[in-house]
């Protein structure tokens, strides 16, 4: 049975270096026959969780009418999830937290993830400015107790294209085949 990845990415910048660290660990989980679904989150329309209780109530199915149900499903039946985001403010992006607040929806009735890895980007010149994600990222695969496959931050990039010929590519591309 081929393994199912889904990367939820919240980078706004479609041809940013977040995009390029997913493409390259995306070429990794096609190079090793893995099934794998991107879901740009920048993108969609995805509301903040309420905390109404309305997907306890219907096995995970939420109550808003949004772009949320797609991603649901997919993770319903994941092997992987993976989290790309550049560093906004110390932390990931405010779309991919959306996406990440609304997986409740899923808590009572599970998912099929057993592994999770991170991906970020940032202007700063050490990985010291993801470490409140870092922290989230590890805090979550602890609660859901999915195993920790990666995380890859790449520090010092401000332009887009500033990430092509660093190792991190590779890096990334070596954790799409592992995971």
């Amino acid at each position: 049975m081929r393994k199912n990845v889904v990367v939820l990415s919240g980078s706004p910048r479609k041809n940013g270096n977040t995009a390029r660290l997913v493409e390259a660990f995306m070429a990794g989980t096609k190079t090793s026959g893995k099934d794998s679904t991107l879901f740009r989150v920048a993108g969609l329309h995805i509301g903040g969780c309420r905390g109404c209780g309305h997907c306890f109530k219907n096995q995970g199915v939420c109550i808003q009418q949004d772009d949320m149900p797609p991603i649901l499903d997919a993770l319903r039946k994941a092997d992987a999830l993976v989290l790309a985001s550049p560093v906004y403010y110390f932390s990931v992006t405010a779309q991919l937290k959306l996406a990440i607040d609304r997986l409740f929806a899923l808590l009572e009735i599970g998912m099929a993830v057993k592994q999770a890895a991170l991906l970020m980007t940032c202007g700063a010149s050490t990985e010291a400015a993801a470490a409140s994600s870092i922290t989230m990222f590890r805090q979550i695969c602890a609660y859901q107790k999915w195993a920790e496959a990666g995380i890859i931050i790449v520090p010092g990039l401000h332009q887009p294209g500033e990430i092509e010929g660093r190792e991190e590519l590779e890096l990334a591309k070596r954790l799409g085949e592992q995971i």
